[in-house]
């Protein structure tokens, strides 16, 4: 049959549905079927005819032998979803639903008709995937009271994955993946004794900040700094910004003299914490500056062979920092340790510059040994491409 003739017979059928003929309808339907053996749109058609005379089994039988055909038919998904909505509820539709989102054209791509279809697909999953994930957490509450902090974040993280409501990050280094070492979005305090004299310190190194923002202010630079020929990806927006901007007192490896001399009692306390030490590498240490309302886009670091501690120093208002699944909020007094490999972001939605200190540690879970293997590994890469 010509498919022009084959057109006409959908939409007879579709005025004979809308018109109260159900059957003669589907016999329209079933005729252009005989021509046209394996078109799931034919299906597709007979389950909308169904629907619009409330007869949803049958409507699901016919999306159902369309997905037969086609497994991956966007329409009949969102359709069937919609179907089973109707027919058994959230639960069971969700089900359908997660695969057609799975699938979706991208929301520049969609036809504007099925806008809100997925639209209210994604509002589906996402209530069942909290109704799941509440269920779990009524479930389980009573068995947690002698967890420990790890534990309990351990526990709270999965129970998020399980029921699809966060995302499952792993460690991503740029430079060098250290096999082994745990994937810990933020490291617990009891594996670091010397935060306690780290925080203590909070004042000194605070008015040795203030009087370098009085004096030297014009030394602190962009922290994001592109040469032009380097793709700048999501740093678009910060690269050569003073939106971000840092002042070193360790940089790769190399004590910055000038700046450390500017801030005695900071350089001292940092001198007696277990910076890491690879030349070329580490220490890193700096005061970094966000400028209001200003976010440090997703990213990872180079390697979990060290990690990453923070001192907040300034705090005009709100400031967020993201690790992971690890929502958090500085606050003054407190330091954190974070595995920086794991994606992170930041944001000062305060209407003044926040500024806090950064320095790198080593890894505690890597033995002597293993940091002394690891600067020799680290340099003779950079042996290798220098020669």
């Amino acid at each position: 049959m010509d498919p022009a003739a084959i057109d006409a017979l959908v939409a007879e059928a579709m005025v004979a549905a809308r018109g109260g003929d159900a059957s003669g309808a589907l016999a329209l339907l079933r005729k252009a079927e005989a021509a046209a053996p394996g078109d799931p749109n034919l299906k597709m058609q007979q389950a909308l005819v169904y629907r619009i005379t409330g007869a949803l089994p049958q409507a699901i039988a016919a999306l159902d032998q369309a997905l037969a055909i086609d497994p991956y038919n966007f329409l009949a998904l969102l359709s069937k979803g919609a179907v089973l909505e109707k027919l058994s509820g959230d639960r069971a539709a969700a089900r359908v639903y997660r695969h057609a989102i799975e699938i979706a054209p991208p929301d520049d791509k969609l036809p504007p008709h099925l806008a809100t279809p997925l639209a209210r697909a994604r509002a589906v999953v996402d209530g069942v995937d909290e109704e799941l994930e509440n269920f779990l957490r009524g479930q389980i509450g009573p068995l947690t009271a002698a967890g420990g902090e790890l534990a309990m974040n351990r526990l709270d993280e999965a129970i998020g994955v399980y029921a699809g409501r966060r995302k499952v990050y792993q460690q991503q280094p740029l430079l060098l993946h250290y096999p082994r070492l745990p994937a810990l979005p933020f490291y617990p305090r009891d594996l670091f004794p010397w935060l306690r004299d780290l925080e203590a310190g909070t004042d000194d190194i605070r008015d040795e900040l203030q009087a370098v923002l009085a004096s030297r202010m014009d030394d602190f630079a962009p922290y994001i700094a592109f040469p032009p020929n380097v793709p700048v990806n999501q740093w678009e927006e910060l690269n050569h910004s003073e939106r971000w901007s840092s002042l070193f007192l360790w940089k790769d490896g190399l004590r910055q003299d000038a700046v450390c001399d500017s801030c005695p009692r900071t350089a001292a306390l940092l001198e007696s914490l277990p910076m890491a030490d690879q030349e070329g590498f580490a220490p890193v240490a700096m005061f970094s500056a966000l400028q209001p309302h200003t976010r440090i886009p997703a990213h990872t670091g180079s390697t979990n062979v060290r990690l990453i501690t923070h001192l907040p120093l300034i705090l005009p208002g709100p400031a967020r920092f993201r690790v992971g699944n690890d929502m958090r909020e500085w606050r003054m007094g407190e330091a954190w340790v974070f595995d920086d490999t794991i994606e992170h972001e930041a944001w000062n939605d305060a209407d003044e510059t926040r500024v806090i200190l950064i320095f790198d540690i080593w890894n505690p879970y890597l033995e002597q040994g293993e940091r002394e293997l690891v600067k020799v590994l680290m340099e003779a890469r950079n042996q290798f491409y220098a020669g």
